[in-house]
């Protein structure tokens, strides 16, 4: 809605952020003054155009709390944003338990609610540039971490131990294709597919020949041919540590620097008073 659009002079000057309701008063145009300009001959629209003249941030990397003046706390959109982005990646990497890749979807669908709190925070170039960050990082998280959280459990919990070639499964698959499923036969006599297929397995004479492999405890994962090492996932893990960092030091350091521009608003104001809405 455009400042004037059926609003009172107080709610147009309540729609303001808090730094530009500052720079108003220290104007000598604060909300006092801009009411006896309205009642004045044609002094509606003159008011009207002073505020949208400062409904803008006076930086474009001004990064002073949320859109609207009742939600015009410096800090809590960007707490806010960090943690429903990181509930987000944390509800999309429990659901691969269950889902596996799929779980991507529940990343997406979180997705709109990190989407909602990025809109929440400042439209100023450094908010933007902040929200770019953490979209881009959630998008990674997400998309890698549900594809690669099983790789990553056997990293941690899995164990190494012997197993035996069983013999492997053929099955015809769609177009007439021939599929080969190598299966093992676990320490408990367990007979598992395992999670990628070696040049042995695919062999029926090595049936009951034994081999390392990495097994999950709680034999919820597929085995994995090889030790620990053959498991893969690094790469990612390690990318994916970078946008967790990022992830959660953007919208610290957007909380960090719109709670200083407060403060230096503040300081900057008689009797060390801020106007509009107290935090």
């Amino acid at each position: 809605m455009a400042p004037g659009d059926g609003q009172t002079v107080d709610e147009q000057f309540a729609r303001l952020p808090r730094s530009r309701q500052r720079e108003l008063e220290a104007k000598g145009l604060g909300l006092p003054r801009l009411r006896e300009i309205a009642l004045e001959q044609g002094g509606e629209p003159a008011v009207q155009h002073i505020l949208a003249e400062h409904s803008r941030p006076a930086s474009r990397w001004d990064l002073d709390g949320d859109r609207g003046a009742d939600e015009g706390r410096a800090v809590w959109p960007w707490i806010r944003l960090l943690l429903v982005a990181f509930l987000g990646v944390v509800l999309c990497l429990l659901s691969t338990y269950v889902l596996g890749s799929s779980a991507l979807f529940v990343g997406a669908a979180c997705g709109v609610a990190v989407a909602w709190a990025g809109f929440r925070t400042r439209r100023s170039l450094g908010g933007l540039v902040t929200c770019g960050l953490v979209a881009v990082s959630y998008v990674a998280l997400i998309w890698v971490g549900s594809y690669a959280a099983d790789e990553w459990y056997l990293h941690l919990r899995g164990q190494e131990t012997t197993v035996a070639y069983a013999k492997p499964l053929h099955e015809q698959a769609s177009h007439g294709v021939r599929v080969t499923y190598c299966r093992v036969t676990l320490p408990d006599g367990a007979v598992r597919r395992v999670f990628e297929n070696d040049k042995r397995c695919t062999d029926e004479t090595m049936a009951g020949a034994r081999t390392r492999a990495v097994i999950d405890p709680s034999d919820h994962y597929r085995p994995v041919l090889g030790g620990k090492s053959a498991i893969g996932g690094i790469a990612a893990a390690y990318g994916c540590l970078g946008a967790a960092a990022v992830l959660v030091l953007a919208p610290l350091a957007a909380a960090v620097m719109s709670r200083s521009n407060e403060r230096r608003g503040r300081q900057g104001e008689p009797d060390g008073r801020a106007g509009g809405t107290d935090v």
